[in-house]
């Protein structure tokens, strides 16, 4: 397969690194299908040991590709002859259940984030084993599609973090359980794979068992049952007005499954990082947890 969005390189630590740069590694539909392609090939692959995801140019991922040309046309490829209930079914199997279906895959699989990771971008993350960060790393989620940052962070991190739309920085992601290591931006490629490596030289099937030992007793917590839950009302949910200077703007028409034409997430990553800069300026510096 020729990939036009992501990078796929086989091998004993197989890469799947995100190739949108100069759109900030947005995720649109085509991405998101390659990354299920190439993960499926290193699963397939007897030489892969290790699956490593990470991203081209200055930042992991902006989440979710909602206005480019590209998003807009593979929504006319692929939506736009659907009605509503299918519509709803395709945005699930791309948004939710495949990241669900990367989080079981039976090899290990490790984030490799830098610079922002933001809304999809942590949902692509999280549905790895673990996540190793650079130091210069910052993270925001968002409530929908593949939510599990009740899980990531804790019950009560979640709500304070979500409530008040706040990036963390890759410190208190680490300490709340959501990162693994911290290293230098300079170190962390390098720190990763050998790390990988490390992996590479266990038995497989004692590593897949632990894997699927792992997911099994985070699924008798809830865990999947809560994804798919989150993520079936978040595509049926009504959209809601659009905010402007705290006050409620009419809306023409529901959103368009994949778009954001009133740039309600684009203002709400805007106003996260202008909190973070103003908790970054306090004496201190940022939280660490």
């Amino acid at each position: 397969m020729t990939y036009k969005t992501i990078i796929y390189r086989p091998g004993r630590i197989a890469r799947v690194i995100l190739n949108r740069p100069d759109k900030l590694n947005a995720q649109n539909f085509t991405m998101l299908r390659e990354m299920d392609h190439a993960f499926h090939a290193a699963v397939d692959d007897p030489e892969c040991r290790v699956i490593v995801l990470s991203g081209e140019g200055r930042i992991f991922s902006a989440g979710h590709d909602l206005t480019s040309e590209e998003q807009r046309a593979d929504i006319a490829t692929l939506a736009s002859h659907l009605e509503p209930y299918d519509r709803g079914l395709l945005s699930r199997e791309i948004y939710t259940d495949s990241h669900l279906r990367w989080r079981d895959l039976p090899k290990p699989m490790i984030a490799m984030v830098h610079g922002q990771c933001i809304f999809g971008g942590w949902m692509i993350a999280a549905a790895m084993d673990f996540i190793f960060a650079s130091d210069d790393a910052i993270f925001l989620p968002s409530y929908g599609d593949y939510f599990t940052v009740n899980f990531d962070v804790g019950w009560r991190k979640a709500k304070e973090i979500l409530f008040a739309t706040r990036f963390i920085s890759a410190q208190e992601a680490m300490a709340t359980g959501l990162v693994g290591q911290v290293f230098p931006a300079d170190q962390l490629e390098k720190e990763t794979l050998d790390y990988a490596e490390r992996i590479a030289e266990q038995d497989p099937g004692q590593v897949r068992l632990i894997k699927f030992a792992i997911n099994q007793a985070m699924d008798n917590m809830g865990f999947s049952s809560s994804v798919r839950a989150v993520g079936s009302s978040f595509i049926t949910r009504p959209y809601p007005n659009p905010v402007r200077d705290g006050v409620a703007q009419p809306q023409a028409a529901p959103r368009p499954a994949g778009l954001d034409p009133n740039g309600q997430f684009k203002n709400r990553v805007s106003r996260a990082l202008e909190y973070f800069r103003r908790d970054r300026a306090k004496p201190g510096g940022t939280r660490a947890g």
